[in-house]
């Protein structure tokens, strides 16, 4: 292309959205709309292959529609000889073949992207402007406004305020039902015999056939499974599986929304979180409609509540509290958490099932719902003192939802508790009975969660009771600790050294 000296428009991986701000005034005579695929981006952390494969063909997709409307575009693929592999590389190019005046984009998701973003400007020597995000409810200057002052930083208490702020779910002033919270009727297991919804997966399409194909070629050493391939990777695609999560899952997907079943990825999961997260979805859309489910009879409240929870709330919350306390926030390591990540997380080889049935459903779909994430693979890592950039780089290779700004905050704060209590009010730590009641993975392990110490008691029994006494120092005076401390503090001296031995030989069998 040949530079007409208008301004270059940079638009991101994980900003695929017509009103994307970066697009606002557009001169469609004279403006160039960059996208660019480049290498680091897909090997910085060894990203799961359908994560890749669903991210270059959203790309792709997004671009034609672009050109549709009229709009010049520069789109460097990442198998072009010139690539020079980085954003700073390409947005360099640009500017040349251009002959930009001026280079705007829409603020990033990440802190390391940003950082490059506010190098250019007296890099290139060209006026670099980085508009905010506006698909969000919230800014995180809003969120840096909410924290000021407090203490403990609650994400129910943020949650509040959006619900206020946007109306959702409120009769004038007072929540609909008059609680803010359902969460304590979305804990059931699964019923026996409960039928599942057929889960909507779309096909493949030549642009999608021909990304798979060089994701096969180039990321074939990446983990996980590249096909069968299933996700929306077009608007209109998007679309349709939002309909389908509020037609055929929103109404049972609260009640069950903790449940876990062997073999069974999806439950009444939405499966929308990628979509969000790369822009093909917005989240007030999303949760308008599911509001309107509530309204119309469609799906019950303590369902549409819980859904919207995570969307208005713990979303926002984490976005927020991500660029409110970052880049000092990853460092942190509270429970002094330094053991390796074990293989297993990788391949699924392990006799623990419910381990081995979360691995599996990661590497196949690259996605688990979020009780997978956050009590059996979150806990397994915190209950072992897993090094925290460990855990989280795992997650954010292996989820097609995973963009470091969601999944650092979750990982590092509520999963680990390696803030030390910024995000969560206890660690989410919990033995084997928790696993038994809501799943059915403990039938078919090698191990009994009603056994506590043994060849065959649970791992999670003794490693449970292990970490808290490992991290008494630091939890001790937790209040919300305060009863499983009086009753280590009575468990006969015998029995605490058994439980210590059997962890510490487990944990080096690691």
């Amino acid at each position: 292309m040949s530079g007409q000296g208008g301004n270059i428009r940079l638009i991101l991986g994980d900003q695929l959205t017509h009103s994307i701000s970066s697009l606002n005034g557009i001169d469609i005579e004279r403006d160039v709309v960059l996208m660019v695929e480049v290498s680091t981006e897909t090997t910085y952390v060894p990203h799961h292959k359908q994560k890749i494969a669903f991210i270059l063909s959203a790309m792709r997709h997004f671009a034609a529609e672009l050109v549709e409307k009229g709009i010049r575009l520069d789109y460097v693929k990442l198998d072009d000889p010139e690539n020079t592999g980085s954003f700073s590389g390409e947005v360099e190019r640009a500017i040349k073949r251009h002959r930009a005046s001026e280079v705007i984009v829409t603020e990033p998701g990440e802190y390391r992207v940003r950082q490059f973003m506010e190098d250019w400007q007296d890099a290139f020597g060209i006026s670099v402007f980085i508009r905010n995000d506006t698909r969000f409810f919230s800014h995180p200057s809003e969120f840096s406004r909410w924290a000021e002052g407090k203490k403990q930083l609650r994400m129910e208490f943020f949650y509040r305020e959006m619900r206020r702020k946007t109306g959702l779910l409120m009769d004038g002033t007072e929540p609909i039902g008059g609680q803010w919270n359902f969460d304590s009727e979305n804990r059931k297991a699964l019923p026996k015999g409960m039928v599942l919804p057929d889960r909507l997966r779309f096909g493949i399409d030549d642009t999608t056939r021909g990304i798979l194909e060089m994701v096969g070629e180039r990321f074939g050493h990446h983990p996980g499974d590249l096909e069968p391939f299933g996700w929306p990777v077009t608007r209109r695609d998007a679309l349709a599986a939002l309909d389908h999560f509020i037609q055929d899952c929103l109404p049972s997907f609260g009640d069950v929304q903790d449940a876990m079943k062997q073999g069974e990825g999806f439950l009444f999961h939405a499966l929308l979180s990628p979509m969000l997260n790369v822009g093909l979805l917005r989240p007030d859309e999303v949760c308008r409609k599911a509001e309107a489910a509530y309204h119309s009879g469609h799906a019950p409240l303590n369902a549409v509540e819980g859904f919207i929870r995570q969307i208005l709330g713990w979303r926002e919350y984490v976005r927020g509290l991500y660029w409110l306390k970052m880049p000092d926030y990853a460092q942190r390591n509270a429970l002094n958490a330094h053991r390796p990540l074990p293989a297993f997380y990788w391949t699924g080889d392990t006799p623990m099932n419910c381990l081995k049935q979360c691995v599996g459903d990661t590497m196949r779909n690259a996605y688990a719902h979020h009780i997978q994430r956050l009590m059996v693979l979150g806990n397994f890592a915190l209950l072992a003192g897993i090094a925290p950039h460990e855990v989280e780089e795992w997650f954010l290779a292996v989820y097609a939802d995973a963009f470091e700004w969601v999944e650092l905050p979750n990982v590092h704060g509520m999963a680990l508790f390696a803030d030390g209590g910024i995000m969560a009010s206890k660690p989410y730590a919990a033995s084997g009975a928790y696993i038994d009641r809501m799943s059915d993975y403990c039938t078919d392990c090698a191990f009994s969660p009603k056994e506590k110490l043994g060849p065959k008691a649970c791992p999670f029994n003794y490693l449970y009771w292990d970490f808290l006494a490992r991290n008494r120092p630091v939890l001790g005076s937790n209040q919300r600790l305060a009863m499983p401390y009086r009753t280590l503090a009575v468990m006969p001296f015998e029995r605490r050294e058994a439980i210590s031995e059997q962890a510490q030989a487990f944990l080096e069998a690691l």
